[in-house]
């Protein structure tokens, strides 16, 4: 692995690729990932991305609706930029050769929940994540300074003089640790779902990137803001496979256990209320009827339709026996954060030469609930900028840079994640939180004897369970995808976004 670089992305999904792309006219570029090149986020998303493209939106639209969804906690000046930069960046994609679905040879729009206008586009049905990732990955390739590392998990930032100067990487073939310097680093690592007993992220989603800013000392904002999808996949020893929102959008139910539809009691809206509204009601519902999932209903629909229409879902669901024409069981999990490493309109954090986006930055554009299908916008646009800022921005010599001291918790991957489930899940309490924070606080750390992938995820797990459970205790009241049922209501006093830093006590916020 090359100790230099003059830019360092660190994950390999949409907004990580996006950017590599930008980068790629003004020096080397060495992008790596954990995993292998081709397992993100982005590759299992099903939803679409939404742009002002169709004859009868307009910009103002998608911003406004955005604003909505997002509950008084967006950044205007965030959405704007990403709004008004969509079109354009769609129109990029699909010179590059990204295929989207068409009817009669135009481009197809459809509605997503909270959207006033059809402007979701998919691809393949519902592998959009797949090809725009896909599409990204081929232009990136054809750049001759983007070079590729797979299988190397960053496990701290070099800081220096309070600019952060490069990285120190773990190998996994070798079990090797290598420093790595580069002029700009860029954290694209993606989400943290995978803190959670039931999520929909790929394994990958360890929140590696916020834990990493995190102890560099870089800001970290609105953590306590969890999407919760309603409808993962439940069945025994599979992974809670998400089933689309698009399914209740296109003619789903959810039924209980004696076959009621029952979301009219919890919603007008009934099957298609917000995504948190319609994951407490199946808890809910759960809860009074003592099952341990609730149905989706598909059979209004012809069968052959739906294997048309949703031909990833139909085939990945079969292969764990259940056939979604039918009924399938599913749960809430955890889908999507919010929150992260705070950065400017190009990317930049509080940190000198430190920069994020996508799901592991937090640009204002998301608030407090993200409208669907924006993520994956949100990848390609603020990518796009951070890549240009980083190639634009000043650049200084490093003479190397100090990692933090490296220990490791006691706790077992499935232990963080059932105290940040029955903590900081779907519904919170004080009483909750605190007791999760107790149990974080009071388990033991040592350096490791022999370094391995789960013993750098699991530190970061930990630190991130940490973090959202205090930015949860200090938000006393309920939010887009933050709800504590001792304080069920708004309070203006919250109307800001929760943060902290390594400069701040967490323990006091």
């Amino acid at each position: 692995m090359v100790p230099n670089c003059d830019f360092l992305v660190i994950g390999a999904g949409v907004a990580g690729l996006r950017a590599a792309i930008e980068l790629s006219h003004c020096g080397s570029v060495l992008v790596v990932a954990k995993d292998s090149l081709r397992e993100s986020s982005s590759e299992y998303a099903q939803g679409g991305i939404a742009a002002a493209l169709s004859d009868d939106d307009e910009v103002a639209l998608h911003e406004q609706d955005t604003l909505y969804a997002g509950d008084g906690l967006c950044d205007p000046a965030a959405v704007h930029t990403l709004v008004d930069e969509g079109p354009r960046a769609i129109e990029e994609l699909i010179e590059w050769g990204a295929e989207f679905d068409r009817e009669g040879g135009k481009l197809a729009f459809a509605r997503e929940g909270a959207h006033s206008r059809n402007r979701v586009l998919h691809a393949h049905g519902d592998s959009t994540g797949r090809e725009i990732a896909r599409t990204l990955y081929q232009e990136a390739s054809r750049r001759p300074g983007v070079h590729f590392a797979s299988y190397s998990a960053v496990v701290d930032l070099l800081v220096e003089n309070g600019r952060v100067v490069g990285a120190v990487v773990f190998e996994s073939a070798t079990g090797k640790l290598h420093h790595l310097r580069a002029a700009s680093i860029l954290l694209a690592t993606g989400g943290l779902g995978r803190v959670f007993r039931e999520t929909t992220n790929p394994d990958v989603a360890t929140g590696d990137g916020v834990a990493m800013a995190w102890r560099a000392g870089a800001v970290i904002e609105n953590l306590e803001f969890v999407q919760f999808h309603p409808t993962a996949l439940f069945v025994p020893n599979a992974p809670r496979f998400l089933l689309s929102e698009a399914l209740r959008g296109d003619g789903g139910i959810l039924r209980n256990h004696a076959g009621d539809a029952f979301m009219r009691r919890y919603h007008e809206l009934a099957d298609l209320a917000p995504r948190d509204v319609v994951s407490r009601s199946i808890l809910a519902e759960m809860g009074l009827t003592g099952a341990e999932h609730v149905w989706l209903d598909m059979s209004s629909r012809d069968p052959d339709y739906v294997r048309r229409r949703f031909p990833r879902i139909y085939e990945t669901c079969k292969a764990y026996g259940v056939d979604i024409t039918g009924s399938a069981p599913v749960h809430p999990a955890a889908h999507y954060a919010m929150g992260g490493v705070r950065t400017d309109l190009d990317g930049q954090t509080s940190l000198p030469g430190l920069y994020a986006a996508g799901e592991a930055a937090s640009t204002g554009v998301h608030g407090a609930n993200r409208l669907a299908s924006n993520s994956l916008l949100e990848g390609v646009v603020f990518g796009r900028r951070a890549g240009y800022a980083m190639a634009t921005g000043e650049r200084h010599p490093s003479s190397g840079g100090n990692p933090p001291h490296l220990t490791i918790p006691g706790l077992s991957s499935q232990e963080i994640r059932d105290l940040a489930w029955t903590g900081c899940g779907i519904s919170r309490t004080r009483q909750d939180l605190l007791a999760t924070l107790g149990a974080l606080r009071a388990t033991e750390w040592a350096e490791p004897t022999h370094l391995t992938l789960a013993d750098i995820e699991r530190r970061n797990m930990v630190q991130l369970t940490e973090l959202i459970a205090q930015m949860a205790l200090w938000r006393e009241e309920s939010r887009g995808g933050h709800y504590r049922t001792d304080f069920p209501d708004k309070d203006l006093r919250f109307a800001v976004p929760s943060q902290t830093s390594q400069n701040t006590d967490v323990q006091e916020i």
